[in-house]
């Protein structure tokens, strides 16, 4: 049995310096029309101001930093629906280290753009019928790439735990935390850093009521497979947690909570109508729970982890046009 060793606080606090200068320092929003909803005081992290759109960049980049000279020269291998492929790319990019992806053939068009445009080799698969890490590792093992998956590495999780650690420093402890959740990568994070830094702070993980796999896997004390869920939230189209997330997640982790695809148009609609700001559905995961828990929020500060806004144009108009 593999024991595994688990990324600690100091992790996050070194990847922090590893980052610094070249990850933004998102900014931390508020909304008096929110605050008033809740009557509580709510804070937005957004990610979506994130270098790519997105949180990924982070555990990306963080993890890329510490190759080695060889891992650099033979290149990275990662696999995505788009926010890590992005990550990985533009973080590949700057380091200046050779980047493959494989992503999925339905994969928004934006985020396959962005990444080809950050120079990275782009191959395509069907996320329905094949095995993404299975021919992740093919290839890396036939190239010597260096495969760095989408949530489940120690570098990977102090990287996005960065997130929380900003957010917390910058307003203080917080009572609630809700953090978006598809494999666990920002969760995982965000809970180690809120952990030391606000320790009585509740936390919740939140994903798509279609892919509940970490809600059954938390409940269960197991991790639960599933079949790759059909959701507008394509960056938690994931199937399963992994064996850091899982770890990380059941011991540091309050509760999991889902919603639906409505409450997350719903809540796309306040962040642009509202707030003036583009959320992809994804990133609607946090604020959609907390809404759904308001009465117990009452009084409360309250931490919302905007993961992303990487969503293409024509695709958001359409949801938040929905009657």
């Amino acid at each position: 049995m593999t024991i595994l060793t688990l990324p600690t606080y100091q992790d996050i606090q070194a990847a922090a310096k590893r980052i610094a200068g070249l990850a933004n320092r998102t900014p931390v929003m508020t909304s008096r029309t929110a605050n008033e909803e809740f009557g509580a005081e709510l804070f937005f992290k957004c990610e979506n101001f994130q270098r790519m759109g997105a949180f990924k960049f982070r555990g990306a980049l963080n993890a890329l930093a510490q190759f080695t000279p060889e891992q650099k020269k033979a290149g990275v291998i990662a696999f995505s629906s788009g926010n890590h492929a992005q990550g990985i790319a533009l973080a590949a990019q700057i380091l200046n280290i050779p980047a493959t992806i494989l992503m999925p053939l339905d994969a928004p068009e934006v985020k396959v753009a962005a990444t080809k445009g950050y120079g990275a080799n782009v191959i395509t698969f069907d996320r329905y019928t094949q095995d993404r890490e299975q021919l992740c590792q093919e290839l890396a093992q036939k190239h010597g790439y260096t495969l760095i998956p989408p949530f489940d590495h120690p570098h990977i999780i102090a990287g996005q735990g960065t997130a929380a650690k900003e957010l917390i420093e910058e307003v203080g402890e917080l009572d609630a935390l809700f953090v978006c959740l598809g494999g666990g990568g920002l969760l995982s994070g965000c809970a180690l850093a809120t952990r030391a830094l606000s320790p009585n702070c509740m936390i919740y993980g939140v994903e798509p009521e279609a892919g509940n796999d970490a809600q059954q896997s938390f409940r269960s004390g197991k991790i639960v497979h599933i079949n790759t869920p059909k959701t507008i939230a394509d960056g938690a189209q994931t199937q399963h947690l992994g064996q850091y997330t899982f770890a990380i997640i059941q011991k540091n982790v309050d509760d999991i909570l889902t919603v639906t695809d409505e409450q997350l148009i719903d809540r796309m609609k306040f962040y642009a109508e509202r707030m003036k700001i583009v959320v992809e559905p994804t990133g609607c995961l946090s604020f959609a729970a907390a809404l759904a828990q308001k009465d117990k929020l009452k009084g409360k500060r309250v931490g919302i982890i905007v993961s992303g806004g990487n969503v293409d144009i024509q695709h958001f108009a359409q949801l938040i046009s929905r009657p």
